[in-house]
């Protein structure tokens, strides 16, 4: 599906792209999301309103909509007004090239978003293909759809985040020096941990340990737990006086403050507190514990909404699933820096078919091309305004222009003054393989 059938000769398609207004989300003209969205569908943002999420994609959840004429920006005709990116995908399968089609179907195989994140997200994992299954056929209402959600987060500003469980070197630390989380789980499952030994006993035997302190701690009740957050709270505040606290007892206090007496405040000692810098991303598989702190990202995934909560949140809990399908993997995950394009893009891969991202900061009068791809692409413009133009076209775009980009179609940006692009992408390595 290449030259021959036309889809290298389309134009990029501009996208009007809906946004989530989840309670974490920053407030008003102080998330970027809302400036994105402001400028995207030319609406008013309101102060006071919390602006979380900005999806690009054909989730049914938050589809994006397709400006079908883009010569002038304006849509051909009245009948086009609410015709998805899917359904014109649908009708014009070429545009995701023939490898594509033959993996996934006639969909993205990615879903593109970007967060602006206040207060922490819940604690989470996302199910494998064959739990999404199994849920989604449980529970539609919860669940959305049948497909897992491998992502990553990179850094658009200083971002932090718990991303899986501390070694076993920092559980022992934990249930040596946190009196309150053995108050919850019982000295005997404590005294568990503290005797595991790696090198005699091996990695299944650590395992599960990890999993029965975590269940025990999770599915504590209402009331021993928030004793336990309670006595928590007021040992920091007393020790504060005396020593300076270190990062995670200070983000336990943060967290605290934004849910009060959660089983998730008491969790987090058991998670990697990991910060990101500007340019730098974190991924998360299947039945990976995280949960999103403070700052913005770019996110990518696999086409899914699929959640499982169990802390940190007014949401539904799932906590007998969360318990039972993590995989309870330690150590610090992977930071991806970005593999160098060119002077002025990075590509971050991670170790998922369905998605890649690549960063275009481009400086006064500079250009950069982004080749062609045997797959689809999504763009976002962030910052500055620039051009972006191929062989059959040429598109001015500014901040919060979305585009997207056919199979088979290079794209070259250039700017007079300064612009940041992001672009989504079907992962490279999945066509070097096929």
């Amino acid at each position: 599906m290449g030259e021959s059938n036309g889809s290298a000769s389309r134009p990029l398609l501009r996208l009007r792209c809906p946004v989530k207004n989840y309670d974490w989300g920053r407030l008003g003209r102080d998330s970027r999301v809302a400036r994105l969205f402001s400028f995207n569908s030319a609406v008013d943002t309101e102060e006071d309103k919390p602006y979380a999420e900005f999806w690009m994609g054909t989730h049914e959840s938050g589809p994006s909509i397709v400006l079908e004429n883009i010569e002038n920006g304006e849509l051909a005709d009245s009948n086009h007004r609410n015709l998805s990116l899917k359904s014109w995908i649908e009708k014009n399968p070429d545009v995701l090239g023939e490898k594509v089609v033959q993996k996934w179907g006639l969909d993205l195989p990615f879903l593109f978003k970007v967060l602006s994140v206040a207060k922490a997200l819940s604690i989470q994992a996302h199910p494998d293909k064959e739990l999404a299954r199994v849920l989604h056929k449980s529970r539609p209402d919860i669940y959305k759809d049948d497909n897992h959600k491998p992502e990553m987060a990179l850094a658009v500003t200083e971002f932090e985040a718990l991303c899986g469980f501390t070694s076993l070197e920092g559980l022992k630390d934990v249930f040596g020096n946190v009196p309150e989380i053995v108050e919850v789980v019982g000295t005997a499952c404590a005294n568990q941990v503290l005797e595991l030994d790696f090198n005699s006993q091996g990695e299944e035997k650590v395992k599960a340990v990890l999993q029965s302190v975590f269940t025990q701690l999770m599915t504590a009740s209402k009331d021993v737990i928030s004793k336990a957050v309670s006595n928590l709270k007021s040992r920091l505040k007393t020790e504060s006086q005396v020593r300076k606290l270190a990062d995670k007892e200070q983000l336990v206090l943060q967290l605290e403050n934004q849910y009060p007496a959660d089983v998730g405040v008491i969790a987090t000692f058991l998670f990697n507190y990991v910060k990101l810098n500007p340019g730098e991303a974190l991924y998360l598989g299947a039945n990976e514990p995280h949960a999103y702190i403070s700052g913005e990202c770019i996110e990518c995934m696999a086409t899914s909404d699929n959640v499982v909560r169990a802390g940190l949140t007014p949401k539904h809990r799932d906590v007998q699933t969360l318990c039972s399908m993590l995989t309870y993997k330690q150590g610090f995950p992977e930071i991806l820096r970005g593999i160098p394009l060119n002077s002025f893009t990075r590509k971050y891969l991670p170790p998922f078919n369905e998605f890649e991202i690549d960063s275009c900061i481009l400086p006064h009068g500079a250009s950069a091309l982004f080749p062609a791809s045997p797959g689809p692409s999504i763009f976002i413009v962030i910052a500055g305004e620039g051009t972006m133009h191929g062989a059959h076209f040429e598109e001015l775009v500014s901040e919060g222009d979305v585009l997207f980009a056919p199979a088979d179609v290079s794209v070259e940006v250039a700017t007079s003054s300064k612009v940041h692009v992001y672009r989504a992408g079907v992962n490279s390595r999945f066509f070097e393989a096929s």
